[in-house]
């Protein structure tokens, strides 16, 4: 599977002091309060996570259950979502409703779009994208896997529901293909629902999944015992969230509980010293332009003077805002909404990328060569065919110029120069162009940033294909 590499790494601590210093000698007195405000924060590391799962499974049950457990949510608001849930007749979906901000996805108790939220441990800071499981939210799911750093499978463990998500053409498969696509560093297989009564806490139930799992997720890559772990857990009583039950309720149980295990997961060493990459994921109006997103690499402040591409506009930030803060810096691997003068939010297109004037900006293309893995189609795909790109935050319709060669998917090699058609199961690299005219989009070959070189094929709702960029042609 592909392997991440960057630039200059640095750990978050030194990151933290490295920016503090040079902040400090350039922030106006009357913001210095906000600075310090902020650097509370900030000795926490940012780790972004995405659940992600069938529909149904609990995804933002479990994330509302952590927003109560570390007290993000206090307990006189989860009463009045129960309330307003009970008059709803959605009693047991008042735990997700800490997620779910919109009246659609509370109606329907579906999460339509990535939803947003944090909490804290007690050394790290996670801002939770909640991904949706319905199959047709995947294209809003995709986008929060390309910021994720850790990702959740929730499985729901009732008899059946587990068997619809994984065997039946559900959700579960296409979900941790690709969150190891879009380079999460850890894989936590949470299975919930262990305490309903078709399960009852059952071992067995709990190893029949874990047994039936593995073999998938080793073919998407994933190395159980190394980046990969399955827990069993209760998102609607909070089990083995926080607190282990004790061995006369769950004797065979021997792990970590799951906010134990995040807090221990390794720093994440990022590149502070890249050049800013910020791939926009939103964007609107309050005040003035904002645009939101995680920055990949780099750091940005208030003041810099930046190049929104593919289109090379000139910006200059002027607020940034992290959680419900207002700072003066923000650094990578946090998620953060910028404040842009010079450009319209109309202007501005999702997959757009923010990067710094004094590096080199991002690449950007309309023709280029990739290796692909086709991962589902019934038919040969020739030259010709067009299906839909995921690359970082952008989406945009591409065609199959030609096949250059198919490579051997054990050693590399390759097989056969310039097929005629490539199939299910095969590794090809093939030159790809954007379909509608004049458009290019940011994009960068993977061996040099991972993060947007990564992609994914998608046509009539099923993902094709996984891929890496090699080189922009044009």
């Amino acid at each position: 599977m592909m392997d991440d590499s960057s630039t200059t790494m640095i750990t978050p601590s030194a990151m933290i002091n490295k920016l503090n210093l040079a902040a400090s000698s350039t922030v106006p007195k009357e913001k210095k309060n906000v600075l310090v405000k902020r650097d509370i924060v900030r000795k926490k590391e940012p780790v972004n996570i995405v659940f992600c799962g069938h529909v149904d499974a609990g995804k933002s049950t479990i994330g509302g259950q952590l927003m109560f457990l570390t007290g993000q949510v206090d307990k006189r608001t989860l009463e009045k979502y129960q309330n307003e849930a009970r008059e709803k007749s959605r009693e047991s979906w008042y735990l997700s409703w800490a997620l779910d901000t919109n009246e659609e996805e509370r109606e329907k108790g579906k999460t339509v779009e990535v939803g947003r939220a944090w909490f804290e441990t007690e050394k790290k800071h996670f801002i939770i994208l909640d991904a949706p499981g319905h199959k047709c939210f995947v294209p809003n799911m995709i986008g929060g896997a390309a910021q994720a750093d850790i990702a959740i499978l929730v499985i729901s463990a009732r008899k059946g529901e587990f068997e619809t998500g994984f065997e039946r053409g559900g959700q579960t498969r296409e979900h941790a293909m690709l969150v190891k696509t879009a380079g999460v560093r850890y894989l936590v297989v949470l299975i919930n629902k262990m305490d309903d009564p078709t399960v009852n806490w059952d071992q067995t139930r709990y190893e029949e999944i874990r047994d039936k799992l593995t073999p998938y997720l080793k073919k998407c890559g994933f190395k159980p015992g190394e980046d990969t772990i399955f827990m069993p857990c209760s998102g609607m009583n909070g089990t083995l969230l926080k607190e282990h039950p004790g061995e006369q309720v769950l004797p065979w149980y021997k792990g970590p509980t799951f906010i134990e295990y995040l807090d221990n997961i390794p720093s994440f060493n990022r590149s502070i010293d890249g050049p800013l990459r910020m791939p926009i994921v939103e964007r609107y109006k309050e005040m003035g332009t904002i645009v939101m997103g995680k920055i990949e690499s780099g750091c940005c402040r208030v003041g810099d003077r930046c190049l929104l591409m593919p289109n090379r506009t000139r910006v200059e930030v002027t607020n940034i805002y992290y959680e419900d803060i207002e700072t003066d810096s923000c650094v990578c691997g946090e998620n953060v909404r910028l404040k842009l003068k010079n450009v319209e939010e109309e202007e501005i297109s999702i997959g757009f990328i923010l990067c710094d004037t004094e590096q080199e900006p991002c690449g950007v293309g309309k023709v280029f060569d990739a290796q692909v893995a086709i991962l589902e189609h019934k038919s040969i795909i020739c030259p010709g065919y067009s299906a839909v790109l995921h690359i970082h935050a952008a989406v945009a319709e591409v065609q199959l110029k030609k096949l250059i060669t198919l490579i051997d998917r054990k050693t590399g090699e390759r097989t056969q120069e310039h097929p005629r058609f490539v199939k299910q199961d095969q590794v090809a690299i093939a030159r790809f162009e954007l379909s509608q005219t004049g458009q290019a989009i940011c994009m960068e070959p993977f061996k040099h940033f991972p993060q947007l070189g990564r992609f994914t094929l998608r046509d009539e709702g099923r993902t094709v294909a996984v891929g890496k960029v090699l080189k922009i042609i044009e």
